[in-house]
């Protein structure tokens, strides 16, 4: 794993892009850390992590979860079986 400051990305984001592809970059600022780049392999890893820090998702999930624990839920056999 590299760590780099803003300003060194900036200044040479292709070479970290490229480094990133052996593992996450670390993107600091003022020491602290503040972003990490990844490497992506395909369009569906994208979407993972898209979903993975949507608001809105992770709010339904939530809900969804809080119904289940309250025994609102159906089992799985009932939900396949429903058109």
């Amino acid at each position: 794993m590299k760590i780099a400051s803003v300003a060194d990305v900036k200044a040479h984001l292709s070479a970290f892009l490229k480094a990133g592809q052996q593992g996450p970059v670390v993107v600091t600022r003022n020491s602290k850390p503040v972003a990490v780049l990844l490497p992506i392999s395909d369009e569906d890893e994208i979407e993972r992590l898209m979903m993975a820090y949507s608001p809105q998702l992770q709010s339904l999930l939530k809900a969804a979860r809080g119904r289940i624990q309250a025994g609102q839920g159906i089992a799985s056999e009932e939900f396949w079986k429903r058109d």
